[in-house]
C-alpha cells in the first residue's frame, strides 16, 4: 500500500506526527518535557496535516472524479493555511514592530520570582485588560524560537506591559538574563479571565503561588470602584510577590480594598466554607476570582458550590508546570 499508492508515505509520517502529538499531550508523557520541547512536538502538528493532504486529494474516492469536490477541499486547506499565516504570524509580527516593545527592565519581587517591565508606544490599542495573558517571544539567545504563555501581573498602560514569572523551569529561570533593550514579539491578548465578568459590587480575588500574577493586575481593574477583598495564599512569608504593592492599594483605596495574607499549610489555611465566610462574610453577595495550582482553584470552586453561589459567578484560571492555562 505504501508504494503502490501516491503520497502514502507523506500520509505515514503526518499519522505519525500526529500520534505523537496526541501522546505527549497525556499528562504523564508531558511531565517528562520540557515546556521548549512539548511546544515544538505540538508545531509539528501543522507538518502532520500538510503531510497528509495529497494522499486526500490522490486517493479519495470522494475526489478521484469529482473536481468540485476536490476544489471545495483544496479551497478549504487554503484558506485554513491563510488564517494560520496570517493570525499567528503576520498579525503579531506587524503589531509588535509597531508598538516596538521593549524590556525596560527587570525587577526581583521575592526569591525566584521576577518581574519583567517592557515599554512601548500606543500600547493602549492592544485592548489588553489586566487579568489576560500573551504569547511572549523575546528576541534574545534562548528565548526566541519559542513563545511563552504568561499573564500580565499589572493592568496595561499605554506605555508599559508587565510580566511576573517564577523560575519553574529552564526559560523562566533566564529571563532574569535578558538585557535591558531586548525587543519583544507578542500574540495576543488571549483570556476571559477579566474584570468585565462580574456583575455584583463585591469581588473576591484569590491568588495561590506564582497564580496570583493575573489576579494582581484585576486588582487594578477592580481599583476604587468595587469593594474588593483580595486572599493571598501561599506556604512561606519569603513567596508573598507583591506584598508591598498590595499594602499601599489597599491604603490607598479608602476601605475599598482588603488585603488577607493567608501563609502557612492547606491545614492552616483550608479553601472551606467555613473559613473562607470567616474572612469575607460577604462572599456570598460577591463574585469570585481565583487562580492557583489546580488544587486550591478547585477547592475554591468547591466551596462556591457549598455556599450556593452560581457558577456565573465563579472565574478561575489554573497555572500549573508543563500546562498551558485554562480559561473558565
Amino acid at each position: 500500500m505504501l508504494n503502490d499508492f501516491a503520497w502514502m508515505w507523506w500520509a505515514l509520517a503526518g499519522f505519525v506526527l500526529m500520534v505523537q502529538a496526541g501522546i505527549t499531550s497525556y499528562k504523564k508523557a508531558r511531565a517528562k518535557y520540557s515546556y521548549e520541547t512539548w511546544w515544538i512536538l505540538h508545531v509539528l502538528t501543522y507538518g502532520a496535516v500538510a503531510s497528509a493532504f495529497m494522499h486526500q486529494i490522490q486517493n479519495g474516492q470522494m475526489f478521484i472524479e469529482h473536481p468540485l469536490n476536490r476544489a471545495y477541499w483544496i479551497g478549504l486547506y487554503v484558506l485554513m493555511a491563510f488564517a494560520v499565516v496570517w493570525c499567528r504570524f503576520l498579525v503579531p509580527v506587524v503589531r509588535s514592530l509597531r508598538h516596538d516593545l521593549r524590556v525596560e527592565s527587570i525587577v526581583e519581587e521575592s526569591p525566584d520570582v521576577y518581574s519583567v517591565i517592557m515599554k512601548g508606544r500606543n500600547l493602549a490599542k492592544l485592548g489588553a485588560e489586566g487579568g489576560q495573558f500573551f504569547e511572549w517571544r523575546f528576541l534574545t539567545k534562548g528565548h526566541f524560537l519559542v513563545a511563552h504563555p504568561y499573564s500580565l501581573s499589572a493592568a496595561p498602560t499605554a506605555r508599559y506591559l508587565r510580566i511576573t514569572v517564577k523560575g519553574l523551569g529552564d526559560h523562566s529561570r533566564s529571563m532574569v538574563a535578558i538585557k535591558p533593550g531586548t525587543r519583544v514579539f507578542i500574540e495576543g491578548p488571549y483570556g476571559v479571565f477579566k474584570a468585565g465578568q462580574a456583575n455584583k459590587k463585591r469581588v473576591v480575588l484569590i491568588g495561590g503561588g506564582i497564580g496570583v500574577t493575573p489576579v494582581r493586575a484585576l486588582l487594578d481593574e477592580f481599583k476604587n470602584s468595587v469593594q474588593v477583598d483580595f486572599i493571598y495564599r501561599a506556604s512561606h512569608v519569603e513567596e508573598l510577590a507583591f506584598k508591598d504593592e498590595l499594602d499601599q492599594i489597599a491604603a490607598q483605596s479608602g476601605g475599598l480594598t482588603k488585603i488577607h495574607y493567608m501563609v502557612g499549610s492547606r491545614r492552616e489555611h483550608p479553601m472551606d466554607a467555613a473559613h473562607l465566610l470567616s474572612v469575607v462574610p460577604t462572599v456570598r453577595e460577591s463574585d469570585i476570582y481565583i487562580c492557583g495550582p489546580r488544587a486550591l482553584v478547585w477547592a475554591v470552586v468547591q466551596t462556591a458550590e457549598d455556599l450556593g453561589i452560581s457558577h456565573d459567578r465563579v472565574h478561575h484560571e489554573e497555572f500549573e508546570f508543563h500546562k498551558t492555562v485554562v480559561n473558565t
